[in-house]
């Protein structure tokens, strides 16, 4: 159990403090003690003082939580009389075990003088439950800490779902309707390939978790799967080249993350020209960083300061907010012109390398 573990732990922690805080109370005296050249006799004495001083304390803790409710006034009210009774009381106890133990032989006639002098012990009673209310306020402050934490976490996660999720029904839509057109036109073992290749990519897309990583390598496969259904639609007119770094390879990416900019190109780059054209996906680490880059040569659009002039659709868009979501800060999502002609997406984020499995 780690520091932060016991903290939470409410009852662990409070005996671990109870029971250390009271053997430092012994220690403390012990050296006064020595300071002072009692006898050893005397270390007896400290060590039953201690021991009452953690015994009496104990009530106040359920006292304490009783009334942790209650009004200010009431509350300090209860604390203060409380200490005053639990201190005497201590008192008390500590003059009989001095008197019995270390002065035997000397005992009071009268047993006021038990009650004499206590306020020392009243006001490490009072240091007690002041300590006491410190270290509560202290474990409700990181509770409400940890549940803000969880709360903001799992808004991230929803919002990360959600951006994920909102392109796989774009992308069914349309992968249906080429299947369905395939069909109508009598090219069934096209419509045969596509139907397979579709349930290999779903299958992917369940079975990865949109808020985990997967190395890039991984990434790379699923999205061959996505092209090759593609491929069925526009046939020749379709050309792919992949340059990606071994080095690169390795990198954790978010699933999916490349999927929409190819729909983007193949949308708005590949079905507007008759004669087919290219998509270029290159990755490499540079300086601690992995850089994205797809690339078209279609008809291209206007672009101002690295983001399009007029954003229809949602994959680039969403593609954006989970970086954001992701790398807050840390990551460059940009825009510019292919030369000689077409759309260039350029994707800086932090590299991170994937662990090896056995």
């Amino acid at each position: 159990m780690n520091w932060q573990q016991l903290v939470e732990n409410r009852h662990k922690f409070f005996w671990v403090l109870q029971v250390a805080g009271w053997l430092g109370y012994a220690l403390l005296n012990y050296i006064g003690s020595k300071v002072f050249e009692m006898r050893d006799i005397y270390i007896f004495v400290i060590i039953l003082n201690a021991y009452a001083g953690c015994l009496m304390t104990i009530p106040l803790r359920y006292l304490y939580r009783r009334i942790w409710n209650a009004k200010p006034v009431v509350l300090l009210g209860v604390v203060f009389s409380a200490s005053y009774v639990v201190g005497t009381l201590w008192s008390v106890v500590q003059k009989f075990n001095l008197w019995e133990i270390y002065r035997h032989g000397y005992r009071p006639t009268e047993w006021f003088y038990y009650f004499q002098q206590g306020l020392d012990s009243v006001y490490i009673v009072l240091c007690w439950s002041g300590l006491y209310f410190g270290v509560k306020y202290y474990q409700l402050l990181q509770s409400e800490k940890q549940k803000a934490l969880k709360a903001n976490t799992m808004a991230h996660e929803a919002q990360l779902k959600m951006l994920r999720y909102q392109l796989n029904p774009h992308f069914l839509f349309n992968t249906l309707n080429a299947i369905s057109t395939l069909i109508l036109v009598e090219e069934n073992k096209n419509a045969n390939q596509m139907v397979s290749r579709l349930s290999d990519f779903l299958r992917y897309t369940l079975n990865t978790d949109p808020i985990k990583k997967v190395p890039l390598e991984q990434e790379i496969h699923a999205l061959m799967l996505y092209l090759e259904i593609e491929k069925v639609r526009f046939e020749d007119r379709l050309s792919v080249d992949v340059d990606i770094s071994a080095q690169a390879n390795r990198a954790l990416v978010p699933s999916l993350i490349l999927q929409p900019l190819i729909e983007n190109s193949i949308k708005y780059a590949i079905a507007s020209l008759e004669t087919g054209g290219q998509i270029q996906i290159s990755a490499q680490v540079f300086a601690n960083e992995l850089l994205l880059e797809v690339s078209d040569n279609g008809p291209g659009t206007d672009i101002i300061s690295g983001e399009l002039a007029k954003l229809s659709g949602v994959g680039l868009a969403n593609t954006k907010d989970r970086l954001k979501t992701l790398y807050d800060n840390n990551y460059s999502f940009v825009l510019a012109d292919n030369e000689p002609q077409g759309l260039k997406i350029n994707i800086r984020v932090p590299y991170e390398r994937a662990k090896k499995h056995d």
